[in-house]
């Protein structure tokens, strides 16, 4: 993959078991989007509720059985690298 990077993803609900560290395929970012290089990330209460989908309201937001993004993070320090 050329334009890969590295990510911790996640393909179902639960524990921190679930969390795997992959290489992806780089997002194309639109107009209004920004790409950016994340140095450190941490998980937060917000990430874990994503995560485990509870309480349940979570997995209407992420997706009840199939979801919507499998890498997630709210809490991150980087930089820009790229502008749409």
């Amino acid at each position: 993959m050329a334009s890969a990077m590295k990510a911790m993803i996640y393909h179902a609900y639960g524990s921190i078991d679930n969390l795997e560290l992959a290489e992806i395929e780089m997002p194309a970012i639109k107009d209004d989007e920004v790409l950016v290089k994340i140095h450190a990330a941490s998980i937060n209460w917000h990430d874990w509720h994503f995560l485990t989908g509870t309480p349940f309201l979570a997995r209407i937001m992420a997706g009840f059985s199939n979801l919507k993004t499998k890498c997630w993070v709210s809490t991150w320090r980087g930089g820009f690298k790229q502008l749409g």
